[in-house]
């Protein structure tokens, strides 16, 4: 049965779930008020340049340069080409000390992270009659273990290649009994800038997506316009997309930013395609605003919320995320832990972008757990926010 013209024209029309116009007004408002408050501006575009070139420049895991001191017991021509070598290298900075009471005394004062000493009775090290091996003497300051661990490795290649030099230039050969060929995929020239720029974009993005959108919905509660919202036909979901989609705009540019920075500031090459750079950005960015958003509709306080944001983003994303230190090493409770955190999946898919290139069995399964997250986030952003006053 058809209803009489009269009825139809007692009906409330239709309201869509999200209307283009009302969205595109709150989108429109959200903008204008982003220009009123430039700090969103520097949030998107000027801290993500600012934490590049603090923690590009200033975190690095290679130790060039390291003070050593180097103790000869005995000026032997042995022990001055010895010295000369590690002089050459470009790992250490080498102090040549006559005592071992003044290496010692340099070590404890920190002026030097290790000691190499030589006997007096290195001069001998070629001699094919000697009954004994003449043992050198290195000493690390075990204070920064990674430390200590690299330039013992440094201080073993010194020796080895130092020995090798030597034997060749008396006539003879050294023949291992295994010949060790190693090849270094990926990142050959074992640059740590190439490892940690890639994590410093996740963390970086991770903090700047939560800061943008952990103030917005705070705002409107301390400065009581979203009062006048509620009053308007706008529905809470055109109200959530509104406050989203102009952030989303602009932490898609900060992340732009940031690849330029990477490829063309650190020289960190990018071999993966920039259409999956740009789609597992897209969804980690959901996240982050989700995370941000959240906390601005629970905080109603822009303080509470900025600090709960650095808190809940930025502290775990640097230390649980595998960006310094590698999860496969924590404790197992730790482990089960960085589960929960988004900038894991990030920086597994950014390193693998930028130096590996797209590797579906890497890509694939950190999208998904970022999607799933980013709709979780989501949907909690909806269920927490109700029309009214309350």
């Amino acid at each position: 049965m058809r209803p009489s013209p009269d009825r139809r024209t007692s009906e409330p029309p239709r309201r869509r779930i999200v209307g283009m116009r009302r969205l595109r007004g709150m989108i429109r408002k959200e903008f204008l008020q982003i220009l009123r408050d430039p700090s969103s501006i520097a949030i998107a575009f000027l801290l993500p340049v600012l934490l590049l070139l603090i923690h590009g420049y200033g975190v690095s895991l290679d130790a060039t340069n390291v003070p050593i001191a180097f103790v000869a017991e005995s000026p032997s021509a042995e022990a001055v080409s010895l010295g000369e070598a590690f002089a050459e290298s470009p790992y250490f900075n080498v102090r040549k000390l006559r005592t071992m009471q003044d290496a010692v005394t340099a070590l404890t004062t920190h002026q030097v992270n290790g000691i190499v000493r030589v006997r007096d009775n290195f001069s001998g090290i070629l001699d094919p009659s000697r009954q004994a091996p003449i043992p050198i003497q290195v000493i690390l300051n075990g204070v920064d273990a990674n430390t200590a661990r690299l330039v013992s490795g440094y201080a073993d290649g010194v020796w080895a290649l130092w020995l090798q030099d030597r034997v060749r230039q008396a006539g003879g050969e050294i023949r291992p009994p295994v010949e060790l060929v190693s090849r270094i995929w990926y990142n050959s020239e074992m640059r740590s800038r190439n490892f940690l720029v890639p994590g410093l974009i996740a963390v970086n993005m991770t903090l700047i997506g939560a800061l943008l959108t952990a103030m917005v919905m705070a705002r409107e509660w301390e400065r009581g316009t979203l009062e006048a919202l509620m009053v308007t036909p706008v529905s809470i979901l055109e109200i959530l997309l509104g406050k989203l989609i102009p952030y989303f705009i602009m932490g898609m540019g900060g992340m732009a930013l940031s690849v330029i920075m990477a490829v063309g500031v650190f020289a960190v090459p990018l071999r993966g395609s920039l259409g999956v750079l740009v789609l597992t950005s897209s969804v980690f960015l959901l996240v982050s605003l989700g995370i941000g958003l959240l906390i601005s509709i629970v905080a109603r306080n822009q303080f509470v919320a900025g600090q709960i944001a650095i808190i809940v983003t930025f502290l775990p994303a640097f230390l649980l995320s595998g960006y310094i230190f590698d999860i496969a090493g924590m404790p197992r409770a730790v482990q089960i832990v960085t589960h929960a955190v988004a900038a894991r999946y990030f920086i597994a898919i950014l390193q693998s972008s930028f130096l590996a290139g797209d590797i579906p069995a890497v890509i694939g399964p950190n999208l998904a757990a970022l999607v799933v997250m980013a709709v979780f986030f989501l949907t909690l952003c909806g269920l927490k926010s109700k029309k009214r006053l309350d």
